[in-house]
């Protein structure tokens, strides 16, 4: 059973130790919802936490820093890989019947759009802000389907988080009878979107 969801950005400025206090205050907000998702997963008693990811190191890393550091338990690493969102969704349907009788956690690690602004690591597209603005908006109001073919949608948007996000999906939709998705924050200072949002089981 899914009692924790998040969706968690994960670049390596978010840590102390590779970015400058400058850098880090331009993602204040990204950092403190990480932290208080950190102490809301603390308080929960988590039988097996998976964190999927599109990129090994930071893409572990980075979430856990903030969010199950300290755990002790199981931790399952997925590494994405090319197969497109709706595979995705359904490996989250089939992990939340494997895990149906346990208590888990899910952080989806992502990072959405990588173009912007022309400072981006892939230069501007327009597609690049309305991926982000339309993924925002189907999580609001729970279009799963939509969401899954947001990569079609807008093909040149290079995020990374969409697998990610659409297998945290999956598992809520066959774990949970009724939940909301709580956006928390969403920051793109550097042309890279950051979102950090939360399932919230009704």
């Amino acid at each position: 059973m899914l009692d924790f969801g998040v969706i968690s950005p994960h670049p390596p400025l978010l840590l102390k130790s590779v970015s400058s206090k400058e850098q880090r205050k331009e993602v204040q907000k990204t950092i403190q919802n990480l932290k208080k998702l950190g102490g809301k997963f603390k308080k929960k008693k988590i039988e097996h936490l998976i964190i999927i990811s599109p990129h090994p190191d930071w893409g572990f890393n980075v979430p856990l820093h903030f969010i199950g550091k300290d755990f002790e338990n199981n931790i399952e690493k997925i590494l994405i890989q090319s197969e497109g969102a709706e595979k995705y969704f359904k490996l989250g349907k089939e992990k939340a019947e494997e895990f149906k009788d346990k208590k888990v956690a899910v952080i989806a690690s992502g990072d959405l759009s990588h173009c912007l602004k022309k400072e981006s690591p892939y230069g501007y597209t327009e597609d690049g802000p309305a991926f982000d603005k339309a993924l925002i908006k189907y999580l609001k109001n729970k279009k799963i389907k939509e969401i899954l073919n947001l990569d079609k949608e807008f093909p040149n948007a290079k995020a990374c988080g969409l697998q990610s996000i659409s297998f945290l999906l999956g598992f809520a939709e066959k774990s949970l009878n009724n939940y909301n998705i709580n956006v928390l924050s969403y920051q793109g200072p550097f042309g890279v979107g950051y979102l950090v949002a939360e399932i919230k089981n009704n």
